[in-house]
């Protein structure tokens, strides 16, 4: 149930009823979605972790807030597919790009774009939330393929650490859409 309304011009406005279609599965709403805690960060890296906020294997896609506390890196990828990033905090940027993003920061990544994600010591954890679609390909260190990282691989990764740090892999299963 949503607060109740006090002196908004919509507060006599009624639900509608049955607003969901039969076969629609609920929205997932995640409260404190960039949150402090710790258990809710998957390591994704030794020192960069992801929270989980939707999954959708049909499209080999996910959201995340990807967050580094100090220092970070994303080991060299590319991405066949777009991706979208908003900055929460903190500052990160890519060693190939001319730019490093801060909080309130936006970043549009064109398909098949290679580059090694850092994040910075800036004082604040670096939070992003992040929309991928598609795998990730690992890149060597001349910028050769050198391995895939997908929404299935995403997957476990999630359902383990959430079962390790005993929040439970059915509270990530929640989040398949």
């Amino acid at each position: 149930m949503p607060d109740s309304p006090g002196a908004e011009f919509w507060r006599h406005l009624k639900p509608i009823e049955d607003s969901r279609r039969p076969d629609a599965l609920p929205e997932v709403h995640l409260a404190q979605a960039a949150t402090d805690d710790d258990r809710y960060y998957v390591p994704f890296t030794e020192t960069v972790g992801s929270r989980p906020l939707w999954i959708n294997v049909k499209d080999n896609s996910w959201a995340d807030i990807l967050r580094a506390k100090e220092a970070g890196l994303v080991n060299r990828h590319y991405h066949p597919h777009e991706v979208f990033a908003y900055t929460i905090s903190g500052k990160w940027g890519y060693l190939e790009r001319p730019w490093t993003a801060q909080a309130g920061d936006f970043v549009y990544e064109s398909p098949g774009e290679g580059h090694t994600l850092v994040a910075y010591n800036s004082g604040e954890p670096m939070k992003v939330f992040f929309i991928v679609k598609g795998p990730l390909i690992w890149l060597d260190e001349n910028g050769r393929p050198d391995g895939c990282f997908d929404v299935h691989d995403y997957l476990a990764l999630c359902r383990s650490h959430y079962d390790a740090v005993g929040i439970g892999a059915d509270r990530v299963d929640a989040l398949l859409r």
